[in-house]
């Protein structure tokens, strides 16, 4: 075999391999969410698990079973939320699906993500409302503004979504194992998409653009290029980057704090925006109000925690590691020298 062929050969099977590995920690937590969906569907109970974020729904001008979806992405993960959403099969307006793929795509596998930022330094309440808050509050203006010019209003050309299912859990059965197997093929094709892109070079290009964006906002230079590596591949990739640098005191902790939540409101910006394209989400929310929702926050954050006095910054921001080194003196970890 020539070595060109077996490079590439063994590149798709790394690929395929942690792709797959990935599927099946998603299938464990899937398969009892669309029975449960599947169950809740067929005794008429969908509106009423749905309730709490009914509210919102409503101010969003979203069915309230979209509350289902969102509740599952946060708790679960956004290939969770796709899951209940083909399970629902839901007819949507483009605006609907943008409006509920910023939901999902601002907050989403919230567990987990929020114990990452929590690790790289950044107090988990704060982080935990800011998602919340962040993805309800840009879903409202971009909504608001769309109607206001009258766009999107077509509808949602959804790329991904089973044909809903016959009665029975039979039908039922073979329509969600095909909804499985079609998430492993797009789990693949976005990965290894994201792995072409960065042998092309687009993602450094991405880093190198976004660069300067980052310092005018008021994140260091320590912090820039590691800020832009977790906007552009994902949360956890940014966020163990920005531990190991504060660690060694190389980050500042407003910088850390900075860079944390800019991730949590944008990161996979290519991955994510994708996915949600599938299900007819338009690139103008699904990606450029996000990232300019990001970037005017996070400059707002700067210049906030620019002001705050240290106790106050530590109290409700900061959280350090215990081994990192840039610690403020009025953290708790802190301990002075010769102590």
């Amino acid at each position: 075999m020539p070595p060109t062929v077996l490079l590439l050969s063994t590149e798709l099977a790394a690929v395929f391999r942690k792709s797959a590995q990935a599927w099946w920690m998603l299938v464990r937590v899937l398969v009892p969410t669309v029975v449960a969906v599947k169950l809740l569907h067929d005794a008429g109970l969908v509106p009423w698990v749905a309730a709490p974020l009914t509210p919102i729904m409503t101010l969003l001008g979203l069915p309230p079973a979209m509350g289902l979806v969102w509740a599952t992405a946060m708790v679960n993960s956004i290939y969770g939320g796709l899951a209940v959403f083909a399970a629902l099969a839901p007819s949507l307006s483009t605006l609907d699906a943008t409006t509920l793929g910023i939901l999902m795509l601002v907050a989403h596998s919230l567990p987990v993500e929020i114990q990452i930022a929590r690790l790289a330094g950044a107090r988990p309440a704060f982080q935990l409302l800011l998602r919340l808050a962040g993805a309800v509050l840009l879903a409202w203006s971009f909504r608001r503004l769309a109607l206001a010019f009258g766009a999107l209003g077509e509808p949602a050309a959804i790329h991904w979504l089973p044909e809903p299912p016959g009665p029975g859990w039979w039908p039922f059965a073979l329509a969600q194992a095909q909804s499985l197997a079609a998430i492993l093929a797009i789990i693949f094709a976005l990965s290894l998409t994201m792995r072409v892109l960065t042998a092309l070079g687009f993602t450094r290009l991405a880093e190198t653009l976004l660069a300067p964006v980052l310092r005018a906002m008021g994140i260091g230079p320590e912090a820039a290029l590691i800020t832009v590596a977790g906007t552009v591949l994902g949360l956890s990739y940014g966020s163990g980057l920005i531990l190991t640098e504060t660690r060694c005191g190389r980050v500042s902790p407003k910088d850390t704090v900075a860079a944390i939540s800019l991730m949590g409101l944008a990161h996979a910006v290519i991955e994510d925006t994708l996915l949600l394209a599938l299900i007819g989400g338009h690139p103008s929310g699904l990606l450029w109000a996000r990232l300019a929702f990001a970037f005017l926050v996070t400059a707002a954050l700067t210049r906030l925690a620019a002001r705050l006095p240290e106790p106050v910054f530590c109290r409700w921001l900061f959280r350090p590691h215990p081994e990192a080194a840039a610690v403020p003196a009025c953290c708790p970890t802190h301990r002075p020298e010769g102590t």
